[in-house]
């Protein structure tokens, strides 16, 4: 029961994350807003074909989290609570690796360009880490009881 456990937990952590890359950074921010690229320190050619790849990126963890929660449900092992902590500790986890590593260690880009960023970072990276922690805090709150074993 534990892999099962583990496996659910794992669905959920990808869709958060493909759902956080996918729809919230790729869709919103480079496709609707055109605030950035994922890639901008170069041309736009460069950029629009890194956005391509992240965008499969996000697709392909998006969908292989779809069919492995599709083999959880049909097993009969589904744990909502957990699958729904992943998803929100997967998200949240993306959102803060983006936040942090990607836009201020290795600054590949920024969430806007010619504006105060304090706001725009302190905004992303803390609905990141609310996000991480609620679903650490659920996970946390439905994980399966071990039962004793018996001493020897």
């Amino acid at each position: 029961m534990a892999d099962q456990d583990r496996r659910t937990v794992i669905a959920g952590a990808l869709l958060g994350a493909g759902i956080a890359a996918s729809v919230v950074d790729l869709a919103v921010f480079h496709l609707l807003l055109h605030w950035h690229h994922f890639y901008d320190l170069s041309t736009t050619g460069v950029a629009l074909a890194s956005d391509g790849l992240f965008h499969a990126f996000g697709w392909f963890v998006t969908v292989g989290s779809l069919f492995l929660l599709a083999d959880i449900r049909r097993s009969g092992a589904m744990s909502w609570g957990r699958w729904t902590g992943g998803l929100l500790a997967g998200l949240g986890a993306f959102q803060l690796a983006d936040g942090v590593v990607l836009h201020k260690v290795l600054r590949i880009h920024q969430i806007r360009y010619d504006v105060d960023l304090l706001v725009y970072d302190a905004t992303w990276i803390g609905t990141a880490v609310l996000a991480l922690a609620a679903g650490l805090v659920l996970l946390r709150r439905t994980r399966p009881h071990r039962t004793a074993r018996p001493r020897r």
